[in-house]
């Protein structure tokens, strides 16, 4: 059990942080316009491989019966070690990009709101706010476990989902000895 935590999390933590690792070199280092969605959507598709290791877990070594607490569990453990692969992603990308995430997000922060017309005591006060984060975030401490953060409840809903799903025999059944696949 713990040898399939360990590939699928690896793996779903690669899928994950290798594609944002390239996009960001690939951009300089620049974080690109759309970054939050095509960030979540890599993370979802690296763990779809939650559903798969369940699937496997319940077809290959429980007869076709898997019961929700079990496969809840596989799929938060295989999430938690993806979560940790994909923060380690993270701190490589700024170490080799050298990028400060925390001054460019404040900056785009405050722009944003700026555009949106927000009044000047509200702008210096978020200024303000932007200055500690900026702080905060040079931190690795903090950094680590606030991006684990970022993946950790998408594995969390699809942990939900897999084992919702797959507690049902009749849910894509394994294939019958003999059968055509």
């Amino acid at each position: 059990m713990l040898k399939k935590i360990l590939s699928f999390g690896l793996a779903a933590g690669l899928l994950a942080g290798v594609p944002l690792f390239a996009l960001l070199i690939l951009n300089r280092g620049a974080p690109p316009e759309h970054g939050m969605v095509i960030g979540y959507t890599l993370m979802l598709i690296a763990l779809s491989l939650v559903f798969v290791a369940v699937k496997r877990r319940r077809d290959d070594e429980l007869g076709g019966v898997i019961r929700f607490w079990p496969a809840f569990l596989l799929g938060l453990a295989i999430s938690g070690v993806a979560s940790l692969v994909y923060a380690a992603a993270w701190e490589v990308t700024l170490a080799v990009t050298k990028m400060d995430f925390g001054t460019e997000w404040a900056k785009m922060y405050l722009a944003q709101s700026r555009a949106k017309g927000l009044p000047e005591a509200e702008l210096a006060k978020l200024a303000a706010e932007m200055d500690e984060f900026k702080r905060n975030y040079a931190n690795p401490l903090y950094r680590f476990p606030m991006t684990m953060c970022e993946i950790l409840p998408v594995g969390l809903l699809v942990s939900l989902a897999a084992a919702a799903l797959l507690r049902n025999p009749r849910f894509m059944p394994a294939p019958r000895p003999g059968s055509p696949r």
